[in-house]
C-alpha cells in the first residue's frame, strides 16, 4: 500500500492521503482526511496499519513478512489486508466523532 501523488503549488510531487493504492487493480479513493487525525502511539491508524501491511523480507534470515500470505493461511481470508484498512478508516472517523463530542475538561483543580 502507498500514497498516490500529486503536484503541490510549486510542482513538488506529494503524497495524495485520500487516496491510496492498495496494489496494481486496487486503489482507494475519496478517503476523508479526517480519518489521519485517530492518532495511536505518535502514528495515524491509517498509516500503521500501511506499514504493517508492507511486504518485507529481513536481510539477515531473508525471511518474508507479507501480509497477503498470512492472510490467506491463518485467516483463509485473501482479502482481510483491505477489509483491515477499510475498518480501519470507519473505526477512525467514528473514533474522532466521539471524542470531538466530549465536553472539555475543567481545570485540573476541578478533578480534585
Amino acid at each position: 500500500m502507498k500514497f498516490a501523488k500529486t503536484k503541490d503549488a510549486s510542482g513538488k510531487s506529494v503524497n495524495d492521503k485520500t487516496t491510496v493504492i492498495y496494489n496494481e487493480r486496487i486503489t482507494i479513493k475519496n478517503i476523508p482526511l479526517a480519518a489521519y487525525e485517530y492518532v495511536v502511539n505518535g502514528k495515524p491508524a491509517l498509516e500503521w496499519v500501511m506499514e504493517r501491511q508492507a511486504v518485507t523480507t529481513d536481510k539477515d534470515s531473508g525471511i518474508v513478512n507479507d501480509a497477503n500470505l498470512w492472510a490467506t493461511e491463518t485467516m483463509g481470508n485473501a482479502k482481510y489486508p483491505l477489509e483491515l484498512f477499510l475498518r480501519v478508516i470507519t473505526v477512525s472517523l467514528e473514533t474522532m466523532k466521539l471524542v470531538n463530542a466530549l465536553p472539555p475538561l475543567g481545570d485540573a483543580a476541578d478533578l480534585r
